[in-house]
């Protein structure tokens, strides 16, 4: 639905984005990660016919955004960090406005608009002018202009900014809602949102993908080896330290013992592993109080990718 193809970008002698190759699928949410100045904004002002690329190609269900850019915005959605609202109009009106410009006819605009506002859950608020809205139910406008011409890919630019934790649980579930019908790239800086939200995840950083994956297999692959942390409490005779350094390639850290319990964190080199761990200490009369796996965490992925080059050499 989307690919972009050694896609560059140039302001003057500051190269945004250098040679990016991405594909994604129909009816994937993306999440496209980065920090400021890493190119998101770029790529997105791109594939929505904002302004063209330095080198490369951009389409969007099979149209190039620059030869074909009329073509690839009627199948295109944009939501802004900062909605297009006019704040004067009403709701209902407001969305007349924007269906008259996607050049929909007057018969299939009333049922667009009839559509995306119970989608939204806008149906109540049609004759409200948008200044007395919520910033949560004006994003929620926001969305509907995106989608008033059922487009085949939405893209959304910090879409809960700045809501309330019941407006972004709310949007969040309208996200997800929105891939049986859409191809989504979602843009945002709360990772947690797109831990919650997204199929697969890019990160930007300096103008170059840094790292594309599911988030598991993102986190998965920053923490290394698999690790557990562990409260233990062994029998006095029994020397448990020496029992898994008995297992190659097995790490005991961060060890404190309280009360005859002993914790610490332990990594193995694979998961099989832990099933040898576990039934030799439990054979020999070693009581397990807390198993709890060790997980990175999509910040913790961030912060490694883009702080220095390792992204850079594992992509």
């Amino acid at each position: 639905m989307i690919e972009l193809n050694n896609l560059t970008k140039y302001y003057d002698n500051f190269r945004a984005l250098d040679n990016i190759n991405l594909k994604v699928d129909k009816g994937e949410i993306l999440g496209l990660l980065g920090p400021n100045g890493a190119g998101k904004t770029t790529a997105m002002r791109i594939l929505s016919c904002f302004i063209p690329a330095t080198s490369g190609t951009a389409k969007v269900a099979g149209f190039d955004v620059f030869e074909d850019s009329i073509e690839v915005r009627r199948r295109l959605g944009y939501l802004p960090e900062t909605p297009p609202l006019y704040l004067d109009m009403t709701v209902g009106s407001y969305l007349d406005f924007v269906g008259k410009i996607r050049e929909i006819s007057y018969k299939d605009r009333k049922k667009s608009i009839d559509s995306v506002t119970e989608r939204l859950g806008l149906q109540d608020y049609r004759d409200r002018i948008i200044s007395t809205l919520s910033k949560g139910y004006r994003q929620r406008v926001g969305l509907a202009q995106a989608m008033i011409h059922n487009p085949e890919v939405l893209i959304l630019d910090e879409p809960t900014v700045g809501l309330d934790p019941n407006q972004i649980i709310e949007i969040r579930e309208l996200i997800k809602s929105l891939a049986q019908q859409h191809t989504v790239i979602l843009s945002t800086h709360i990772l947690s949102e797109v831990s919650a939200s997204c199929n697969r995840v890019v990160i930007i950083n300096e103008g170059q993908i840094v790292a594309e994956d599911s988030v598991d297999n993102l986190e998965n692959r920053t923490i290394g080896k698999p690790g557990w942390h562990i409260s233990l409490k062994a029998p006095k005779e029994l020397d448990w330290k020496d029992l898994i350094k008995k297992i190659d390639g097995a790490e005991i850290a961060d060890e404190q013992e309280s009360n005859g319990i002993n914790n610490f964190n332990l990594k193995l080199s694979s998961k099989d592993d832990f099933d040898a761990f576990f039934s030799g200490l439990a054979s020999k009369g070693a009581v397990f109080k807390e198993i709890t796996p060790i997980k990175a965490t999509l910040e913790d992925v961030f912060m490694k990718l883009t702080s220095n080059e390792e992204g850079k050499e594992d992509k």
